[in-house]
């Protein structure tokens, strides 16, 4: 446990970004689950629509260091791919 004033403070930092980080990792998994929901519906309007709101919140995320940035790309194309697999 964190003795000095200084470390007990740090300690309550790390756990309020660690509870922030986690819903923002919640939301990006959201955004994907909906984009599959879309998909399995077999509907490719709605899968693109889904996917172009999914998109953005990918890429912030990614910004801000929430998910890596190639695990963000990799995210991307699957399911960019799953979605054009449906207009064909």
């Amino acid at each position: 446990m964190a003795n000095s004033p200084q470390a007990k403070k740090r300690a309550r930092q790390g756990e309020k970004r660690r509870n922030h980080n986690a819903s923002l990792r919640s939301m990006v998994r959201t955004y994907i689950k909906k984009v599959i929901a879309a998909i399995a519906s077999g509907s490719h309007e709605s899968a693109q629509a889904a996917y172009n709101d999914a998109v953005p919140v990918i890429d912030r995320m990614a910004d801000k260091g929430i998910i890596h940035k190639n695990k963000a790309a990799r995210l991307k194309s699957r399911l960019n791919t799953k979605v054009k697999a449906l207009a064909a």
